[in-house]
């Protein structure tokens, strides 16, 4: 009976969960309907999935309309006709165009067309009218004499009850960004859309069998099927000519591989690389390994640099194609864990590329497997937050600013008016529903079918087809995405190269890595936490935990790349992890207390720090299946956490501990490990790759530091300003030197030891400017002094030019800063912005005299903060006030356990918050030698003396050490003075 059911993916119209309309359906006594949401198939997946739960039998369809007015339901007989309905509404939404009120012709499906606004077109055999309970009255008074033969009941479903329907309105208000006593009627629905008893609705239309008749017809007659499982696989089912054919090239070209990783494979390489490739062909995978294969060949031949990680690092074959740098063998990382009969979801490989490739990247895979509709972008879903949503909702409602945001500060409803108490209700109420359709962060799909056989597409900005659903949807349903993310990480590592090649004539084997992992240099800085500028291991937090670790090869950075984790952090087992590792005897004293958990264990001392821990300790320690284990590892993230299947998984965990006799104590303290961490912790595979990224590019700044802090400024810098990677070049021996009009580029440039500050880096700088007089200067040649520059290029303002001068980028001329001010002046008008014109002779401008202006070194320095963002140097000489008797970091270590004073400039502070959520904080500073200053700021000290913005600090607090790294656990601070921008001979003090 019902031909018209929206869920809330009918985005900000809807109020149904999935969940809740099926219950609601079974409830009111239906067991077949049509999922017909507004302009979106985002539901139809999950549906189908959850049916089997509820008895019920759906059929899939479209409600198509033009904003929320309804133009017709079109519903797919078949499989056929559901795609052919995906392409008619993804070509209206990739050319944002509206639905003309009468359909087109559309094959294998039914169309019907509401009451109201039919028109009297000629139906064709598939097309109906269909009337609501509430267009009864009007089709009596009409008297329109329409065929019963062509008439269905459409009753659209659309909110659970009342409330469900002052959701739908508010909603609505918020959507159309109004009030909600502004909404207009033709801009919601109705309350008639609440749903009906199955008899209820029947009643009602009793006088009229054969509408019944029709619309049952309907439903039964339309029959939609889609097969789940990862083993139902809509992927390219082979990338050569025949999957015998893919089988074939994969043995060759992976033993190509092998004699480009390992000069002599052992018996065991060998043996993995059988073992693997039997998993793939049995498991029909061949065409995703060579996909990704076709990509980074792709990638090789346009010399983009990449990285390949995630589960995938675990294979052999991934390592010989070249997709990854991580030697599963060396590493002991089981291939299972990417691919085995028992893990719930498809494989996936993870491939970073610069941020600078990656759009070339997914063209690339698009023209090359995207024909005929094959490929998309896979979609996410942007759903309502609860702090958003009490700030949209008391908008609708009228309420003023302030009055909202003490609202979201006190979510107590007992101490709210009744606007208050409404918002609050409401809010909870659309918490979490989907707001609108968005993508999904590197998944691109790459199927045998085209997409729309299983989805309509959007078309974003980005330019490419995107899937209505998202990645669990595409899993469920055995589609595997392929990874294709950027980083500026990688951006770094290429950009050194090129440099060093420039600079140093040396061209360097990045993937060498039996070399890169086993050199002193690095393992020195690794130990010393030295990694400023290196990929993930730069941070405050990381430094401290390589120095605690006294990481020096790569298995260690592999742990600490994991640990390091917010999941494993806020566990403890960050910190039992160190105590194990530096102290044997509390690893033997883990050893007596659970044994059974420490043998599970034993490479990471009993602790859990890969994913694959979890998957070992469910299905050894608590006796789950495989499979049930790779679902909990899985099921930790918050939206597989909503399936019923995780919570099942959940209690045979501990029934099966209580069974085996573990006491509830420990069973619950290993489960919140897992619960922890599962969600935040990587794979052992994953955080091998970003040991191997890490690696490369500690490698890169121990021999090419300079080439390699310039790579690093031109790519967006990383965890630090850019400031902290000037003054890191600067402790490496390099010369810096700000802007200037001849010599430097949009960005920095390095020769020899000389680094030259980019003109695209000035806070200020027109983008228009700086490309005219690059231009200019490439095309003419350099400039010969102010005059010249002025005159050949006019159109250059005198605001940009005074920006010019204050960064000292004419210093070429000889002249001061002030004077040149002066000259430009003189030369242009302040507002006046000529154009060019040529000239047959070049005149002169009148020379003027002007007076001898003295340089001001402060002014200088607070030139190079406001236009750089910095000074050139530690801004230690511009403090106006002196401190007595502080030490540097390099003597920290004398002071153990005794009260100190130090200047430290601020580099960062992370503020957190204690376990009885006291806010504190962590102090990164740097003292006036360059090194570098941590400190502890407890809640006490972190509330009597806070930051208070950049600068240099004087730190009064007690020197403690644990595990070798040394910190200040500060007891007061305070911000020093600078000199002023004023000062000339006299100087003055800012407060």
């Amino acid at each position: 009976m019902l031909l018209n059911c929206h869920t809330y993916y009918s985005l900000c119209y809807g109020t149904f969960s999935i969940d809740k309309l099926l219950k609601s359906l079974k409830i009111n006594g239906y067991d077949r309907f049509a999922l017909t949401d507004i302009n979106n198939t985002s539901a139809t997946i999950d549906t189908f999935r959850m049916v089997k739960d509820y008895g019920l039998s759906p059929i899939v369809g479209i409600d198509f309309r033009n904003g929320i007015q309804q133009q017709y339901v079109g519903l797919a007989k078949n499989n056929r006709g559901y795609k052919i309905l995906n392409d008619h509404l993804s070509y209206h939404q990739h050319n944002q165009k509206d639905f003309a009120a009468q359909a087109p012709h559309l094959e294998d499906v039914f169309i019907i067309y509401p009451y109201r606004t039919y028109a009297g077109w000629l139906l064709k055999d598939y097309e109906y009218i269909g009337i609501s309970y509430s267009d009864l009255t009007k089709f009596q008074l009409d008297n329109k004499h329409l065929s019963d033969k062509k008439i269905v009941i459409l009753q659209p479903v659309s909110f659970p009850d009342k409330k469900g329907f002052n959701a739908h309105r508010l909603l609505r208000a918020i959507d159309k960004n109004m009030l909600l006593s502004k909404l207009p009627p033709e801009e919601q629905g109705t309350q008639q859309e609440v749903i009906l008893p199955y008899d209820t609705l029947r009643t009602y239309f009793a006088e009229h069998p054969l509408w019944i008749n029709n619309t049952e017809k309907i439903l039964a007659s339309c029959h939609f099927h889609i097969e789940f499982g990862k083993f139902a696989n809509k992927n390219l089912h082979h990338y050569t000519d025949s999957v015998e054919e893919d089988i074939a090239l994969l043995k060759k070209i992976s033993t190509e591989g092998l004699h480009y990783r390992y000069k002599h494979p052992s018996p065991e390489v060998l043996s993995r690389l059988e073992k693997e490739i039997d998993i793939i062909a049995q498991m029909d995978f061949a065409a995703y390994f060579l996909i990704n294969w076709d990509i980074v060949q792709y990638a090789q031949r346009k010399n983009y640099y990449y990285v390949g990680r995630g589960s995938g690092a675990n294979s052999l074959v991934a390592y010989l194609l070249r997709i990854t740098d991580v030697d599963p063998i060396a590493l002991d990382l089981y291939f299972e864990r990417f691919i085995n009969p028992f893990r719930s979801t498809p494989p996936d490989f993870d491939i970073d590329f610069s941020w600078t490739d990656r759009d070339d990247i997914t063209r690339y895979i698009f023209e090359r497997f995207g024909k005929d509709g094959k490929a998309a972008l896979l979609g996410s879903y942007n759903t309502i937050q609860k702090d958003a949503v009490i700030r949209e909702l008391g908008k609708v409602f009228g309420l003023p600013p302030h009055e909202i945001d003490k609202l979201q500060a006190n979510n107590d409803s007992s101490e709210q008016d009744e606007i208050g108490r409404l918002v609050l209700r409401y809010s909870e109420w659309i918490h979490g529903f989907p707001s609108h359709l968005s993508i999904h962060a590197s998944g691109i799909l790459i199927s045998e079918e085209p997409i729309t056989t299983y989805t309509a597409t959007f078309m974003p900005p980005k330019g490419y087809p995107t899937t209505h659903f998202s990645m669990l949807e595409a899993e469920d349903i055995g589609l595997f995405k392929f990874d294709i993310l950027s980083q500026r990480g990688l951006g770094k590592i290429k950009d050194t190269l090129d440099l060093v090649q420039q600079n140093k004539g040396v061209t360097i084997d990045i993937h060498d890595m039996p070399t890169i992992l086993h050199d002193a240099k690095v393992a020195d800085l690794l130990r010393k936490g030295k990694a400023i500028g290196c990929f993930y291991v730069e941070s405050p937090a990381m430094r401290m935990l390589l120095c605690k670790l006294q990481a020096d090869d790569y298995l260690r950075l592999v742990a600490a790349s994991s640990i390091i984790r917010p999941g494993v952090a806020r566990s403890g087992m960050m910190q039992e992890y160190i105590r194990r590792y530096r102290h044997t005897s509390l690893r033997e004293k883990a050893r007596e207390i659970l044994p059974e958990l420490y043998d599970i264990l034993e490479e990471t001392y009993g602790v859990m720090v890969y994913q694959e821990d979890v998957i070992k300790v469910a299905h050894i320690f608590a006796g789950l299946s495989l499979a049930e284990a790779d679902y909990l590892r899985r099921g930790m993230s918050w939206k597989f956490k909503q399936r019923n299947e995780f919570w099942r998984v959940k209690e045979l965990f501990f029934n099966n501990c209580r069974k085996k006799g573990y006491t509830e104590k420990t069973i619950t303290d290993i489960w919140f490990q897992i619960e922890s961490f599962a969600n935040y912790a990587f794979s052992k595979g994953h955080s091998a790759s970003y040991a191997v990224e890490s690696y490369q590019a500690l490698y890169l700044k121990a021999y090419y530091p300079l080439e390699y802090m310039v790579a690093t400024l031109n790519n967006g810098g990383g965890f630090y300003s850019r400031e902290v990677y000037l003054h890191e070049a600067a402790l490496h021996g390099g010369i810096i030197e700000p802007p200037c009009i001849n010599q430097s580029e949009a960005l920095t440039t390095i020769k020899g030891n000389t680094i030259l500050i980019g003109l695209g880096h000035l806070a200020e700088g027109e983008q228009q400017a700086l490309n005219t007089i690059l231009q200019e200067r490439n095309k003419h040649g350099t400039f010969l002094s102010l005059e010249d520059f002025v005159r050949r290029l006019p159109t250059v303002s005198i605001e940009q030019l005074r920006l010019y001068i204050r960064i000292d980028a004419f210093r070429f001329t000889g002249k001061n800063k002030r004077h040149l001010l002066w000259e430009a002046h003189l030369m242009r008008n302040k507002d006046e912005k000529k154009t060019t014109k040529q000239t047959l002779f070049y005149e002169p401008v009148q020379e003027f005299t002007i007076p001898t202006l003295e340089e001001n070194w402060v002014n200088d320095a607070f030139d190079e903060i406001e236009l750089l963002g910095h000074t050139l140097r530690l801004p230690f000489f511009l403090l106006n006030e002196t401190i007595e008797g502080n030490i540097f970091a390099k003597d920290l270590p004398k002071y153990l356990g005794k009260t100190v004073h130090v200047l430290g400039y601020l580099v960062t502070n992370k503020p957190t918050s204690t376990h009885k959520g006291e806010r504190m904080n962590f102090g990164t500073f740097l003292d006036e030698h360059g090194d570098w200053v941590d400190t502890v700021h407890f809640p006490d000290a972190a509330k009597a003396f806070p930051f208070s913005g950049r600068g240099i600090y004087h730190i009064i607090g007690k020197v403690v050490e644990e595990f070798d790294f040394i910190s200040i656990e500060v007891m007061e601070q305070r911000r020093l003075k600078y000199y002023d921008r004023e000062t000339s001979t006299r100087l003055k003090k800012i407060g």
